[in-house]
């Protein structure tokens, strides 16, 4: 074991400035038997740092290799196991728990009694030591002289450490002293005895004369002596004179503690003084209300202007003063709580005086209104009255009475009725449902019969609307059918003024409907819009200023469905008053607005059937219109109750022109063609176009071009299933025709309007055409040479049973002699024959207004000059040198297709 620490301190240590002091022998407990060594260092430079290294022999056993090493002051604890019993295994516990087995139960112990020590040494934090034998722990090491490697000058084993922990340095200037000594002594070092013996001799002589010294002071001791004894005295005396000095101050010190309490109790009492005139005076100042604002809240003019700003300033005055935040104990004063009682009957006679006022307000402006309503020219009378002379006015502007002079006068009221929502809150609410009551009866009225004007002017005179069953406010068409198909508006005489459908084919195409008549429906539909709106929002705008409510920031999705107003108040979760949360109070607007103008949405429905029932077509200005209404509105507000209501409208708008799309679809579906007489263009293709210009100048730049887009792709892929199924059935025109002549006008409509969307069907409706065209020209033309077409159709049959071409002249069916013969029976005249009943032929198939006979016949020609060519092409490849040629050329092709085109 000498021999290993040698060795491990001169290769591992000695480098690292480190000293070995223990070694242990080891190896890993529970696993296989592979040795190595811990060992205990520190180093030789200062600060001293303690480790514990695990060192282990290298694989080829020539070296030992430095492992890991851990500091000792992160070693925790250290377990001995048994502290009775020999036992060779141990446990180091750093960051985790290394289990060991040592080679002996001496090394382990003597391993374990060097890591006390150094942990006793160096370390603050002492290590817990768990198992281990008190013994142990206070022995130290035993290290024989071999432990120590040769060449070492320092020692490892406990009891050299003491002994340097014993020895003390001379510091300089014993040094010095020594020094000197020794330069007097010239035998000092060469004879240490002899300078012994003279250092003693010396130390005898300084002996003696200290005690001499000693002896001769002892006069001088005594007359200290008899000194201090007079100071004694004198001390005692001076301490009389303190204690009678005391005695004196004593008695001034109470008479000083007397005129201080004294002092302290007048200060109190005036700090109590000062506290009582302040608190007096915030109850004067703050809870008293002057005479004036008093006389102004009992017998103030709430008539008149300055009546309503004096009863405003009192009103404020009386909240300020019930709402002064009192002290505590204020509330126990009687003087305070008869004020309180004072204050309150005065809110409560006003706030009923403010009510009662408010209420008569609301009748005169209720009265005053529905005096203007009868007044003006347009209003139309109740049922069971003449009507005769109300309803000739329909001329009159179509408007809506004004009701900004009534806002005006009562936002005159709007401070006042802030204070009483903040005071009496039932006396607002009260108010409140006064005030919807009153005006939703009159907005009913002046509502109904502006839509009984509208829907005059939409449909005529007045007798042209009787036939529609118009009577009182009810806006409800009650006429039949037939009187609705017979109906036609006073400026345009006899001209059809209505059209079901694109398709309704009993009636008269919606190409004969003017134009001026429809523009008519939009400006009025448009009007009646435009006139709803700024009377909302106006409306609108004043409840929130005069009611006192929140009106704006409210944000798309918080809107929620209004409560039943008929009959029952304002749905309130508040204690009397208590103010509304911003998100009530924009419920509460949306509520009042919603039964004030209850009857703005069942009139707009009548309206708009009615415009559905005069023109399928006014559901595409209808849609429009609405659309940027509702768009606007939200821009304003996305939960207001104009957004909603119209919002609501715009669905039932919606749905009749989906309605309108089907119906035209489905009577697509139905339509009859006659057998007798050819097709030509399809009447819901003519439709189509006329609907698709229409739609396409009313859609300009809305915003739902997503709504027409869809019911364009609807309705093009109904006309084209229609067209086929036409073309499927017709028995007195081609179906080729059919298809060509109705898709060329498709195709020719959709280029001519640029429709975005329909691309594609555009592209479609071009290739149907052309290649239907391509079929009826081949189909029609036929093979107009017969017996030349089917001799070489027997020479191409030759040639593809694998004769050569220029040997199919030997061939007896297909010599020169016969090809001459099928030659001669076509000279110029037959064939000019047969292509001038062809045209009479085709002339037949084609209509008039599609105007394709041209691009036809130039079609049939072609044909008939590409067979020529290839008949040309197998004479000269099959019979080459004959001299045969056809009797008619090319340009007597065209010559006679000329001709026959210009005599016709």
């Amino acid at each position: 074991m000498t021999a290993i620490k040698h060795a491990l301190q001169r290769d591992i240590f000695t480098p690292n400035d480190e000293r070995l002091l223990s070694i242990v022998n080891v190896c890993k407990a529970g696993k296989k038997k592979k040795n190595c060594f811990l060992c205990a260092t520190v180093t030789t430079e200062r600060p001293v740092q303690v480790k514990v290294v695990k060192v282990k022999k290298s694989d080829k056993g020539d070296f030992y290799k430095r492992q890991i090493a851990w500091a000792l002051r992160d070693l925790a604890v250290v377990d001995a196991k048994d502290a009775i019993k020999e036992n060779p295994e141990f446990d180091l516990h750093f960051e985790k728990i290394y289990k060991w087995v040592a080679s002996s139960t001496a090394e382990k112990n003597a391993f374990i009694s060097c890591i006390w020590k150094l942990n006793q040494r160096y370390l603050r934090k002492k290590i817990d030591f768990v198992n281990v034998s008190s013994q142990l722990l206070e022995e130290l090491p035993k290290v024989t002289e071999e432990s120590v490697p040769s060449g070492e000058n320092q020692s490892v084993t406990g009891g050299d450490e003491e002994a340097v922990d014993e020895y003390q340095e001379l510091n300089a200037r014993e040094e010095q002293d020594i020094e000197i000594m020794m330069e007097g002594c010239e035998y000092a070092i060469s004879n240490a005895e002899a300078f012994a013996e003279r250092l003693s001799r010396e130390l005898q002589v300084l002996d003696g004369a200290n005690i001499q010294s000693i002896m001769a002071s002892e006069k001088q001791v005594n007359i200290l002596m008899k000194l201090l004894d007079e100071a004694l005295k004198e001390v005692d005396q001076i301490e009389l004179k303190l204690s009678s000095y005391e005695e004196m101050l004593q008695s001034v010190k109470e008479q000083m503690d007397q005129i201080s309490e004294s002092n302290h109790l007048i200060h109190l009492s005036n700090t109590n003084n000062v506290k009582l005139l302040s608190e007096i005076e915030f109850l004067v100042n703050h809870m008293d209300l002057a005479k004036g604002h008093i006389k102004a809240l009992q017998e103030g003019d709430l008539a008149s202007s300055r009546g309503i700003e004096a009863c405003t300033n009192a009103a404020d005055a009386l909240l300020q003063c019930m709402n002064v935040a009192l002290r505590p104990g204020h509330d126990m004063l009687l003087a305070v709580r008869q004020q309180q009682q004072r204050f309150s009957d005065l809110r409560e006679h006003f706030a009923r005086r403010l009510a009662s006022h408010l209420n008569n307000v609301f009748v005169q402006q209720f009265t005053q209104a529905l005096l203007q309503l009868y007044n003006r020219s347009y209003f139309l009378s109740v049922p069971g009255h003449d009507q005769s002379s109300t309803l000739a006015q329909h001329s009159v502007e179509l408007t809506l009475p004004n009701h900004h002079p009534f806002h005006r006068d009562l936002l005159r009221y709007a401070k006042l009725m802030e204070w009483l929502k903040n005071t009496d809150y039932g006396k607002y609410e009260g108010l409140t449902k006064n005030y919807m009551d009153y005006l939703s009866r009159l907005y009913e009225r002046e509502i109904k019969d502006f839509f009984e004007v509208a829907k005059i002017k939409m449909t005529g005179t007045t007798k042209e609307s009787k036939k529609f069953g118009l009577h009182g406010s009810s806006g409800k068409l009650t006429g039949s059918t037939s009187s609705l198909n017979k109906l036609s508006v006073q400026s345009s005489g006899n001209r059809r003024s209505q059209s079901s459908s694109l398709l309704d084919m009993g009636n008269m195409s919606a190409s004969d409907l003017d134009v001026a008549d429809r523009t008519k429906f939009d400006k009025i539909f448009e009007q009646v819009l435009s006139e709803l709106e700024p009377l909302c929002l106006a409306e609108q705008d004043f409840i929130s200023k005069f009611f006192k409510l929140q009106q704006h920031q409210s944000m798309p999705g918080t809107m929620t469905e209004a409560d039943d107003l008929d009959g029952g108040t304002l749905s309130r979760p508040h204690n009397s008053g208590t103010p509304l949360p911003v998100s009530s109070e924009k419920d509460m607007i949306r509520q009042m607005m919603t039964k004030i103008f209850r009857c703005i949405e069942p009139e707009l429905n009548n309206l708009i059937a009615l415009g559905d029932k005069i023109d399928s077509f006014n559901s595409l200005y209808m849609l429009v219109k609405m659309s940027h209404h509702v768009w606007t509105a939200q821009n304003v507000d996305p939960a207001s109750f104009l957004s909603t209501t119209l919002g609501n409208v715009l669905v039932t708008i919606k749905r009749n022109f989906d309605k309108c799309i089907s119906n035209q679809i489905r009577q697509m579906e139905e339509v009859k063609i006659s057998k007798k007489s050819k097709v030509g263009i399809l009447p819901f293709v003519a439709e189509f176009e006329e609907f698709a210009g229409l739609a396409e100048s009313i859609f300009k730049n809305a915003e739902r071009r997503g709504d027409l887009d869809k019911a364009y792709t609807k309705l093009i892929r109904g006309v084209f299933v229609n067209v086929e199924k036409v073309a499927n059935e017709s028995q007195k025109t081609p179906r080729d025709v059919v298809m060509m002549e109705n898709f060329h006008h498709i195709f020719a409509t959709l280029s001519r309007l640029k429709i975005s969307c329909l691309e594609a069907e555009k592209k479609e409706a071009k290739q149907k055409y052309t290649d239907h065209l391509q079929s009826y020209v081949i189909y029609s033309l036929g093979q107009p040479l017969e017996k030349l077409n089917h001799f070489f159709e027997g020479v191409e049959a030759r040639v593809a049973q694998g004769i050569r071409e220029e040997e199919v002249s030997y061939q007896l069916a297909f010599n020169k002699q016969e090809l001459r013969k099928v030659i001669k029976e076509y000279p110029g005249k037959e064939v000019k024959k047969g292509l001038d009943n062809l045209y009479k032929k085709v002339d037949k198939h084609l209509c008039e207004e599609e105007n394709l006979l041209q691009v036809v016949w130039h079609s049939m020609q072609d044909e008939f000059i590409r067979q020529y060519k290839h008949f040309e092409g197998l004479i000269a490849r099959c019979y080459p040198g004959s001299g045969v040629t056809m009797e008619f050329t090319i340009q007597d092709i065209l010559d006679y297709c000329s001709s026959i085109a210009q005599s016709h």
